[in-house]
């Protein structure tokens, strides 16, 4: 297996944003330069995939302040994410980056649990990587918290970032991602719905 879907639901929903863990760079909004893959070559294609479990804002993002989407495979409900094709080596790169190690080492997803289709890299918010499908045949991949829910409202260039991805793949109106969004976990009591319908106009 050389190819990989890596299915993004935060702020990578962004094709924009999430060619920084690609080509390297820092994203609108963001505090973080990202080094990118040491293959750069982009995505081969992309696509809106939903599935089972649902996602809720917590923690603190030293990038872009305020709680950021983390993934409860347990939950019930669906996500809205978007699929990138990635090769295995970039999908290793652009997890390194997501957990903050260095952009050196190889990702073997045949330590895969066969049961549980889960991968622990570590402790933290996004070190347990999980298949969550596949699609034509090639795994659907995505990163989860191994820890129990810590809700924290997101900040505005977060939720305008997930707009915009939400928007580009989806063609979502910003009345639907608004509603979308403000029903996540950590979003209220300070994001309604009409006030992220308001991010989601200016997204782009």
């Amino acid at each position: 297996m050389d190819r990989v879907w890596y299915v993004a639901y935060g702020s990578n929903l962004s094709s924009r944003r999430f060619r920084c863990y690609v080509a390297g760079g820092r994203p609108e909004g963001g505090a973080r330069t990202y080094v990118g893959c040491r293959d750069r070559t982009e995505p081969l294609e992309d696509a809106p995939v939903d599935v089972p479990g649902a996602v809720y804002f917590g923690g603190a993002s030293r990038v872009w302040g305020g709680g950021i989407a983390t993934y409860d495979p347990h939950a019930r409900g669906s996500l809205a994410g978007r699929a990138y094709l990635l090769t295995v080596g970039q999908l290793a790169d652009v997890v390194a980056q997501e957990t903050r190690t260095p952009v050196e080492a190889a990702l073997d997803l045949g330590r895969m649990h066969p049961a549980t289709g889960r991968l622990h890299l570590g402790p933290g918010r996004y070190r347990t990587l999980v298949r969550v499908g596949a699609r034509r045949g090639i795994p659907l991949v995505t990163l989860a918290a191994d820890h129990e829910r810590d809700v924290a409202a997101p900040s505005a260039a977060y939720l305008r970032t997930m707009a915009a991805g939400l928007r580009e793949s989806r063609g979502w109106p910003p009345a639907i991602v608004g509603r979308y969004l403000a029903a996540l976990a950590g979003a209220r009591p300070r994001w309604t719905p009409s006030a992220i319908t308001d991010l989601a106009r200016v997204a782009a």
